[in-house]
Parts: structure tokens; C-alpha cells; sequence
């Protein structure tokens, strides 16, 4: 089985269209993956389950197929007690 070590970020984006109605300025929150454990979201204990859930639903509709087959959640805690979340990208 190969795999690919991947962790969960909150990214927060602000966009700079210059259109005056809905494009300058439109804020949002954006759930992604990425490779490096330094820019993992700490998240806290009580609101970790509810990304998970959001992300692994999406994942499993949107982001499998090919040579993606699935995808594994697992905390980890650090050190000020919040956790972190690691998806292991199934793929083959």
C-alpha cells in the first residue's frame, strides 16, 4: 500500500478581484491538505471531529479515484493540548 502523509489546515482567504459587487473583499475559510506538519491547524479538542467529518465527506465524493483510493484520519495531541489532524492519502 502506498501512501502519502498529509495534514489538515484551515486556510482563511481574503480575495482581491476588483469587482465591485461580490469580488473585492469576499471572505471564506478554505479545509486543505498539505505535506508539511508546521502548517497543520492546531485545532481544539471539541471542534476536531466536525472538520474531520467535512473533509473526509468531500474527500470521498471529490478527491478519490485514479490512483487516489481513499483516505485516513488520525489525531495527534501537541503541546498545548490541542491536536492536529494527519491524512494518510491511500493511492496505487
Amino acid at each position: 500500500m502506498l501512501t502519502n502523509e498529509l495534514y489538515l489546515v484551515i486556510l482563511p482567504l481574503v480575495h482581491i478581484t476588483p469587482t465591485t459587487v461580490y469580488g473585492y473583499g469576499l471572505t471564506e475559510e478554505t479545509l486543505t491538505i498539505l505535506p508539511d506538519r508546521n502548517f497543520a491547524t492546531a485545532f481544539f479538542e471539541e471542534e476536531v471531529s466536525t472538520y474531520i467529518d467535512i473533509f473526509r465527506t468531500r474527500a470521498e465524493k471529490y478527491l478519490t479515484g485514479g490512483r487516489v483510493k481513499s483516505y485516513q484520519f488520525s489525531t495527534e495531541r501537541v503541546f498545548d493540548g490541542r491536536v492536529i489532524v494527519k491524512v494518510t492519502q491511500v493511492v496505487g
